[in-house]
C-alpha cells in the first residue's frame, strides 16, 4: 500500500510539472517565422506569367549556366577583399597607404560583381520580344511597389510582440487584488 501511494505521489508530480510546463508554453509568444508561402505568393513567377518559349526558356538556363561561376567568383573576390580591408582598417599599426588600397581592391570587386549582373540582364532582356518586355517591366514595378510596401512590416511586428509580451509580463507581475 505505501509502494502505490509512493507511486501515486510521484506520478502527481510528474503531472503537476508536465502542466506549469504546458501552461507556461502557452503563456509565451512564437517567434514570429516569414511565411514561406506567402513569401513565395508575393514573388511573381516570371518565366509563367511572361508565355516564355521553350528556346527562350532553354537560351535563359544557358546565361544562367554561364553566368553562374563569374558571379559566384566574383562574389568571393569581394568577401576576400572586404576582410583584407577590415584587417587593414583594424590592424596594430594604421597605414594609410594600405587601406587606400584595400579600399581600392573593394571598390574594384562590386564594379565587377555589378557589370556581370547587368550584362546578364542585358543578355536577359535580348532574349524577351517586346511585349514581353513590357509585360516584364510591368511585374517588376508592381513587386518594387510591393516590397517598398512591406519592408516596415517585419518591424512593425517585431515591435508589436515586444509590446504585446511586455503587457503580458506586466499583468503576470501585477499583485492579486
Amino acid at each position: 500500500m505505501k509502494k502505490f501511494d509512493f507511486l501515486s505521489l510521484i506520478f502527481a508530480g510528474f503531472l503537476l510539472v508536465l502542466s506549469f510546463s504546458v501552461v507556461k508554453a502557452q503563456d509565451e509568444m512564437p517567434p514570429v517565422a516569414p511565411n514561406k508561402q506567402t513569401e513565395r505568393e508575393r514573388r511573381p513567377n516570371l518565366l509563367a506569367e511572361l508565355g516564355l518559349t521553350q528556346n527562350q526558356r532553354q537560351q535563359l538556363r544557358r546565361i544562367n549556366i554561364e553566368k553562374r561561376p563569374l558571379v559566384r567568383n566574383a562574389q568571393q573576390r569581394l568577401r576576400e577583399a572586404n576582410r583584407n580591408l577590415d584587417h587593414a582598417i583594424y590592424a596594430d599599426n594604421v597605414n594609410e597607404t594600405e587601406i587606400q588600397a584595400r579600399l581600392k581592391d573593394v571598390q574594384t570587386m562590386q564594379a565587377e560583381l555589378i557589370k556581370i549582373r547587368f550584362t546578364n540582364e542585358l543578355a536577359v532582356r535580348r532574349i524577351l520580344t517586346v511585349e514581353q518586355l513590357s509585360k516584364f517591366r510591368a511585374l517588376r514595378e508592381q513587386f518594387a511597389q510591393r516590397t517598398e510596401n512591406n519592408q516596415d512590416q517585419p518591424r512593425q511586428r517585431r515591435m508589436q510582440n515586444l509590446r504585446q509580451r511586455f503587457k503580458l509580463r506586466q499583468n503576470q507581475m501585477r499583485p492579486n487584488d
